[in-house]
């Protein structure tokens, strides 16, 4: 044994050849922390003073290469100042050069996945070849950061400016094919002989017939590129970018200026550059939220996970009311796995519902995503049906009626008889209070909400909604079959609206005040959505439906008349006597005109002025922050409200339910997390300047306590320890 460690063995393997095997004891998964640092380190100044070895073979002993990089361990250096940050990077790059400078070849044996850190340890050997199934990537822009391990330095000089480009700025994870016609590997082989054949490679190596050295003298060159073409490559990469963007993500543009700088340096000068770049960002707003995400998806899934151990398995799914939503809900099922039965009243419904389901079977068989084989297979999961007859083998049912809590009691009522005692029931309700439709259920222990997002096959929240009497059982296997369809699921309490409607349709109400004020709703639009919406609020009003959001508005001022019931006629009730419901009946604040690609496309309706003149004051010209503070203030003073009434268990989840089910913008991280950056105490300060204009501008007692004391949603010392599975 050369060197034996904590998570890095070395040991000569097939004479003259030294395996260094990356197997983190205690961990599932290999990755980068401090100790490893260290230890890799070690290891490589034992293999450079042993002269026996005559190359080296970087394996896993585990099912992954290297996932990446602990992030909640390195995050601590991100709240240092820049200085701080430049070293740690710098002591990580002597250690990953010094690898790279090893007097023998090396060559790393990539299963699973290299992703991060661990795809930059791969790119300072001189060889590197993966598996079939496995995968490669740099997705620290995801994390609002960039490469800090030599990414930007050596992935160009490898694979090419424009493509490594590409490979960062997009983040995304890279499959085997990719990979070798990109030339960020030199070999794919199958599992079952990556070894042998990796071995093989390095002998050959060895022997001289693979050229190492010129491989790594390139690697630690300047990039061959004239000035014409860098400023071509670079120029254009940023303006592309930066139209994506909207300038909203530092981090993309930030790694192209960075390659673009260091491009005619060698690699030491080039990876202080890098260092200096990644620092940057690292104390960026934008970067604190997205790497706040991150970790707040791993409590998630660790939360998701603690459900496993009580939840019943679901085989057999069924859907109660067919159309657009309950085709969606049967196609998610099917799609991943679990046979569902779909059943409606009449077959103008059912026949609603296949087709649903068959249009997006067949969107993914035209992109190359789905074989047809594969398409009839998930079909065939679906069993369309008028009548109850095989519903007493169905584990899991999900009623998707109309909104309505009489038709939906009277369904539930019905449905009870035909099932199983232990079958769990749900509802897929926007707003309707579970308690109330539980309410005369012999089972109300088996009965949940299920509130699935449309269009449902892309949206990736579930609301599970826990009525007073739902069982732990009951909520757990909801969750679990949420989690097999492939959705993220978010489990919170009843209430009017429950989370995400909750606190949505205050938002709703600021949009509607300024309305009433004078501002002009396309000005609103465009103001919410430089801030990072996908969309405005009229705009996705008309997306949601304007008659959904009267009804929904209607369940939020029963629920909470002090400050949701609105003392005037607003524009949008204005739209709906109008029967302008938005894009379902192409028009409603916006008119709606079909696209080249089928698609609805909005477009100037001056007859929305005409009709809503009644219920506005004359036109106000209202700067850009009055608009965002009146329409932001009321949704963060309510997912307040909810953590505080436990609507919702942590600021986390509450967050990612935003991000998950409105499209809150993620560089800002969520209403907990864009409160928390502004300064609680600003944001109070600011919500009092906007006290006249009633109950919604009101922060609640405890918000003026954590602001009066300093505190924040997501303080410091709660960002435990969480193992990331693709980050630096």
């Amino acid at each position: 044994m050369i060197y034996e460690g904590k998570a890095i063995t070395v040991s000569m393997i097939e004479g003259d050849i030294a395996e260094l095997r990356f197997d983190l004891q205690g961990e599932s998964v290999n990755k980068f922390n401090r100790a490893t640092l260290e230890e890799l380190q070690a290891a490589t100044v034992a293999i450079a003073a042993n002269d026996a070895v005559k190359g080296v073979l970087l394996t896993s002993g585990k099912d992954s290469f290297i996932v990446g990089a602990d992030i909640t361990e390195f995050g601590s250096y991100f709240a240092g100042p820049e200085e701080t940050i430049v070293e740690w990077l710098g002591y990580a790059n002597s250690v990953f050069s010094a690898l790279e400078d090893l007097p023998v070849p090396t060559l790393s044996v990539i299963n699973g996945v290299a992703l991060g850190g661990g795809m930059e340890l791969v790119l300072s050997t001189d060889i590197r070849v993966m598996a079939d199934s496995a995968k490669i990537g740099l997705p620290e822009v995801k994390l609002g950061i960039m490469p800090g391990f030599g990414g930007t330095v050596r992935l160009p000089r490898v694979i090419g400016a424009d493509n490594a480009i590409e490979w960062i700025c997009m983040g995304n994870e890279q499959k085997a094919d990719k990979a070798l016609a990109d030339g960020a590997v030199d070999a794919v082989f199958s599992a079952d002989t990556l070894r042998p054949q990796a071995l093989e490679m390095l002998k050959s190596a060895i022997a001289g017939a693979i050229n190492w050295q010129q491989r790594r003298a390139e690697k630690t060159a300047k990039l061959t590129l004239n000035t014409m073409e860098s400023m071509m490559v670079f120029e254009t990469a940023k303006g592309f970018v930066m139209g994506q963007t909207k300038g909203h993500y530092p981090a993309p543009i930030t790694a192209i200026k960075t390659m673009q700088k260091h491009c005619s340096m060698s690699r030491d000068k080039a990876l202080v550059v890098e260092s200096k770049g990644f620092a940057t960002l690292a104390k960026t707003t934008e970067s604190q939220a997205l790497i706040g995400l991150f970790l707040n998806d791993q409590l998630l899934k660790k939360k998701a996970k603690e459900y496993d151990k009580i939840a019943k398995p679901t085989n057999m799914a069924a859907v109660l009311g067919a159309g657009i939503m309950g085709g969606g809900i049967a196609y998610q099922s099917a799609y991943k796995g679990t046979p569902i039965l779909m059943k409606d009243i009449n077959e103008a419904g059912i026949e609603l519902g296949l087709n649903e389901a068959n249009k997006l079977l067949s969107r993914r068989v035209e992109k190359g995503k789905m074989t047809a084989l594969k398409m009839g297979e998930s079909l065939n999961r679906i069993r369309p049906t008028l009548s109850y007859g095989d519903f007493g083998a169905v584990n899991t049912v999900v009623e998707a009626v109309v909104e309505n809590p009489n038709v939906k009691k009277a369904v539930l009522a019905e449905l009870e008889d035909k099932v199983s005692d232990d079958t769990i029931v749900t509802s897929n309700t926007s707003t309707i209070s579970i308690d109330l439709l539980a309410a005369d259920l012999k089972r109300p222990q088996n009965f949940l909400g299920m509130h699935f997002f449309n269009p449902v096959h892309m949206m990736p929240l579930v609301e599970v909604i826990r009525g007073s009497k739902t069982s732990a059982e009951a909520v757990a296997t909801v969750v679990a079959y949420a989690k097999k369809m492939g959705k993220t699921p978010i489990v919170v309490n009843d209430c009017p609206g429950f989370l995400v409607n909750r606190v949505l349709f205050p938002y709703f109400a600021g949009f509607a005040a300024l309305v009433r004020d004078g501002a002009d709703f396309q000005k609103i639009d465009k103001v919410m959505e430089k801030f990072g919406f996908p969309m405005g609020p009229a705009y996705l009003l008309d997306v949601v439906g304007i008659d959904t959001g009267v009804h929904a508005n209607e369940v939020m001022a029963a629920g909470f008349p002090d400050r949701m019931k609105a003392d005037y006629k607003t524009s949008m009730e204005v739209m709906f006597e109008n029967n302008r419901y938005g894009q379902k009946n192409g028009v409603g604040f916006y008119k709606y005109e079909t696209d080249k690609k089928g698609k609805p496309k909005k477009v100037v309706d001056e007859q929305t002025y005409e009709l809503i003149k009644p219920v506005v004051a004359a036109a106000t010209e209202l700067d850009a922050d009055e608009i965002i503070a009146r329409c932001m203030i009321p949704m963060c003073i309510e997912v307040a409200r909810c953590l505080e009434e436990g609507i919702v268990d942590t600021a986390a989840e509450a967050d990612m339910g935003l991000i998950f089910g409105i499209g809150f913008p993620p560089f800002r991280g969520g209403a907990c997390r864009y409160m928390d950056t502004v300064g609680l105490a600003s944001f109070v300060a600011l919500c009092d300047t906007f006290a006249h204009l009633g109950k919604l501008y009101e922060p609640t007692d405890r918000m003026r306590v954590m602001a009066a004391n300093g505190e924040s949603y997501f303080p410091a010392a709660a960002n435990a320890p969480v193992t990331t599975d693709s980050a630096e």
